[in-house]
């Protein structure tokens, strides 16, 4: 057993209120909301206001003691040193080949107290891969997942709508970064983070173990209280993977796994080959040094058609790849998607067609992410 998760069905805090306004699906073991008005809706108000998401599936877990830097080092390809208390930083663990066994945001909460989140697919085997790994540390790692809520509020009016129920200003928050926070009874660590490529933050609520989902409720019910004026919609797994597809990020087990590597995958912003030792450094310097042979790539349908995972992309019909991630774009309407083709191949602008259903559709490399960031995006110019 872990900790209790291994059930035929997990749910999260908020379960009868997706029950009751979301169609729910299967998602790591978690009945979740796929959607409650609909995917594109909530798509736009992502992109175009604000809504809010519980991704209280996620993983989280606390690292404390005097090696836990050290740990964190050794573990993840991110140099944790280098972080100052209330960062945040996007983050690997890697397998001694190389491959990815995961993609991780870990905080610095005080000098030897960090916080990792992990995908929902990978709760088990990552708290099992730290565990295997401490024996030489002097660290504690403590499973909060199931003592916790996490709320993600996504958007350009994002700020506009939190700052209604805070007690304090948001707006010197800077990106990628994090600060405990109250409202009434609730303690909370708010960062200003997120997985659509808009401007957004997540809320990680203290002391809310699963059979006692009553604060959790009043955190969620004050977000879309707060919202209102901005059109807050509850999005569900849909528009997350829309989003997420549309900023090109990666999407553990369809566009990363343990086969690929963080240099493959375009994640080698993540990696401090500088460090003196982390679990898979000799064979990332390796690939480094020879070169890949595969690179992720995103793409954009230039006939009507939906990609998805598992289609082959062809070059003068020769299959030269396979599709990762593919969906119609809410914001662009056409179909977009990730995948890997040989380094040679990956020139944007360049054409190839997607075998979908048995008929070649063609379409262009394109740079991720998709959308014109002067008016999408958290680094949007236009207001």
């Amino acid at each position: 057993m872990f900790n209790g998760e291994k059930m035929s069905k997990l749910r999260t805090h908020l379960y009868e209120f997706h029950k009751k306004h979301a169609r729910l699906t299967d998602f790591a073991g978690f009945e979740m909301p796929l959607w409650y008005e609909g995917i594109v809706p909530e798509h736009m108000s992502v992109r175009n206001s604000v809504g809010v998401f519980d991704v209280t599936h996620m993983g989280r877990y606390l690292i404390t003691g005097s090696d836990s830097t050290n740990f964190l080092n050794f573990i993840l390809t991110r140099n944790v040193s280098l972080m100052d208390v209330g960062q945040g930083r996007y983050s690997l663990m890697c397998n001694e080949a190389g491959g990815i066994i995961d993609d991780v945001f870990v905080f610095r909460l005080e000098e030897e107290k960090f916080l990792i989140v992990c995908n929902a697919s990978n709760r088990e085997k990552d708290y099992s891969w730290m565990k295997a790994h401490v024996r030489n540390f002097s660290v504690k790692i403590l499973n909060i997942s199931n003592t916790t809520a996490m709320f993600a509020v996504q958007g350009p009016k994002s700020l506009n709508t939190l700052q209604l129920i805070m007690n304090s200003s948001l707006s010197n928050l800077s990106y990628n970064s994090g600060r405990p926070m109250e409202i009434d009874d609730l303690n909370l660590f708010v960062s200003r983070t997120g997985y659509t490529g808009e401007d957004g933050f997540e809320l990680l609520l203290w002391d809310c173990p699963l059979d006692k989902p009553e604060k959790a409720y009043k955190l969620w019910n004050m977000i879309l209280e707060a919202g209102k004026n901005y059109g807050i919609k509850p999005c569900g797994l849909g528009a997350r993977d829309t989003l997420r597809i549309e900023a090109g990020f990666c999407l553990y087990g369809n566009d990363i796994n343990e086969t690929i590597t963080p240099l493959e995958a375009k994640l080698e912003f993540a990696v401090h080959f500088e460090k003196s030792s982390f679990i898979g450094k000799e064979a990332l310097l390796k690939q480094k040094s020879e070169g890949i042979k595969r690179i992720r790539v995103g793409f954009r349908l230039l006939e009507r058609g939906v990609p998805r995972p598992k289609y082959k992309i062809l070059l003068n019909n020769r299959v030269i790849g396979e599709v990762t991630s593919g969906t119609f774009s809410p914001l662009l309407r056409c179909g977009i998607g990730m995948g890997y083709v040989p380094p040679e191949n990956a020139n944007p602008k360049s054409l190839v067609n997607i075998l979908i259903r048995g008929k070649k559709v063609q379409a262009e490399i394109v740079d991720m992410p998709f959308y014109d960031t002067m008016k999408y995006g958290r680094k949007r110019k236009l207001k």
